[in-house]
């Protein structure tokens, strides 16, 4: 089944995070990732949001969970997670 990642961000220090989305993005796509929404324009219609939202689209559950884990990605982080503030969630399509 279909699974989404739906990340909200907050970004301290664009440079340095800058440096997560250099590792991030070829890891998606490794692992078959399709990024469907990715910083564009955000309206909130209800509840709160943070400035950047990405939405990516994985096969499965498994596969989200192999690339979140993966080596590359844990290094991502590792930049991404000392300059931002982040809500990181899996979702089962329908």
């Amino acid at each position: 089944m279909t699974v989404y990642a739906i990340v909200q961000v907050d970004v301290k220090n664009a440079e340095e995070y800058a440096k997560y989305a250099e590792i991030a993005g070829p890891t998606v796509a490794k692992f078959g990732g399709e990024f469907l929404a990715r910083g564009g324009a955000v309206e909130v219609m209800e509840g709160e949001s943070r400035d950047r939202c990405v939405i990516i689209r994985f096969a499965d559950m498994d596969t989200a969970k192999a690339f979140y884990h993966s080596p590359d990605y844990q290094r991502a982080l590792g930049f991404a997670l000392p300059v931002s503030t982040r809500d990181y969630k899996f979702v089962e399509g329908v």
